[in-house]
């Protein structure tokens, strides 16, 4: 949910059951900073966890989507502490997510800049996101360094320039022998 949406923790905090609508066409209604709201699309995977979600529900009456084990809403806190728990479990399949720091901030921002990476204009992912200002949003939009390489093929493709076929360089034995005397 975070990521499909690029949603403020706060957000999903307070998201209720009436601000969804799982069947097509799937859409949620958040609400940000300002009591700004806006609607958004959900994938159909979203939307059906989100269905399977509900149906595990105690409660009848429950209002809010995410709660904890006494049927209160989840606080920031806690959706970070779920977060942080299957982070932790996925990091015992994929190791490499062990050395990587993942809050549901990084969750909206990897949303930007996927939206970005996939060709959305700027003034489209301000909107997704929920920004007043493209300032705020471009502080998310960090090129990363494959958009630079296509950047770059794109350049030289436009330029009619070939990139260099160069080997990768490898140090002869008695400069690796200088350089450690050193």
């Amino acid at each position: 949910m975070l990521y499909n949406c690029g949603a403020r923790v706060s957000e999903v905090a307070g998201l209720t059951w009436g601000d969804l609508q799982l069947t097509a066409p799937r859409q949620v209604r958040l609400r940000g900073k300002g009591r700004k709201e806006r609607l958004l699309p959900l994938w159909r995977e979203t939307a059906d966890a989100l269905h399977r979600l509900r149906g595990m529900s105690l409660a009848a009456d429950q209002q809010h989507v995410f709660v904890n084990r006494h049927g209160q809403p989840l606080t920031r806190d806690g959706i970070a502490y779920v977060l942080h728990k299957h982070a932790a479990a996925a990091a015992r399949q994929r190791p490499a997510l062990a050395r990587k720091r993942i809050t549901p901030h990084v969750l909206r921002h990897s949303c930007a800049v996927a939206l970005l990476q996939s060709g959305t204009d700027v003034t489209v992912i301000r909107d997704y996101l929920g920004h007043s200002s493209i300032a705020t949003t471009g502080r998310y939009l960090t090129v990363n360094l494959q958009m630079k390489r296509e950047a770059m093929q794109a350049f030289w493709k436009q330029a009619g320039i070939e990139p260099a076929q160069a080997r990768a360089w490898k140090p002869k034995p008695d400069l690796l022998a200088f350089l450690q005397s050193l």
